[in-house]
């Protein structure tokens, strides 16, 4: 039986090689590119024919802009509404990344560091240049030193907000990158047992039914927190993107 960390396995798809650097199309490559034409199906579907009574996919993409713009406007504010496209792009992109790697024979993309960290630390970029074109670099700096603290404690507490802010990067990419990773291989070690489990049993009813249960519920579980997870990196983007326009 094959490893349950075998469906992570970066497989290649397209050799490719520049300068001594492999740039290989590869099965993460295929999957990321899945994602991003699921995306643009379901906005271009929704809205070809859209109407001020809304078709079941005008009101579904309508409700994700909706929920989008309601989760910026709690965080940020309405300056943040000039993100809107960003932050919805983003959040469209995690959710389809993490509810493609469902379907069997896919690959879950977000379930390698390396690229759930490569979003981060660009996001940790634009968010850290949005505070310094916004503020300034004076003012800026100056988020690392609230306000009212005693000057002898600026010694400790500044060092501990700079690590702070550049751990950022590293927990928003590893809470998706080990929850999907964590969540995927559970099952597919449940679903091993419950396949040996049906073998074993026969023509009993129980042995088929109690295993297939289990991995159902699993996989309804899999599918919440795949959600749980998008929404999550996303709403932390907004925090971070509050931070960088009003320097809380």
């Amino acid at each position: 039986m094959a490893s349950p960390l075998s469906q992570f396995e970066i497989k290649t798809i397209v050799p490719l090689e520049i300068l001594g650097y492999d740039i290989s199309f590869t099965n993460s490559s295929l999957a990321m590119l899945v994602t991003v034409l699921l995306i643009i199906l379901f906005l271009s579907l929704g809205l070809k024919n859209s109407s001020i009574i809304p078709s079941k996919g005008q009101s579904l993409v309508e409700l994700s802009y909706e929920f989008i713009a309601d989760m910026i406007g709690d965080n940020i504010g309405k300056e943040g509404m000039k993100y809107l496209s960003f932050i919805f792009s983003l959040f469209m992109f995690i959710l389809l990344g993490n509810l493609l790697g469902m379907l069997p024979y896919s690959f879950t993309w977000t379930s390698h560091i390396i690229v759930t960290f490569a979003i981060s630390f660009f996001i940790f970029i634009l968010v850290t240049f949005i505070a310094i074109a916004k503020h300034g670099l004076l003012k800026f700096l100056g988020f690392f030193a609230p306000s009212g603290v005693p000057k002898a404690m600026l010694i400790l507490l500044v060092p501990i907000e700079v690590i702070s802010y550049l751990s950022r990067p590293v927990s928003l990419s590893v809470r998706l990158f080990a929850n999907m990773m964590a969540g995927h291989t559970l099952l597919k070690v449940i679903a091993g047992f419950a396949w040996t489990m049906m073998l074993a049993g026969g023509g009993l009813l129980i042995a088929h039914t109690i295993p297939l249960a289990i991995l159902v519920i699993l996989m309804l579980l899999e599918l919440g927190v795949a959600a749980i997870q998008a929404y999550v990196f996303t709403i932390l983007t907004c925090i971070y993107l509050n931070d960088a326009i009003h320097l809380h």
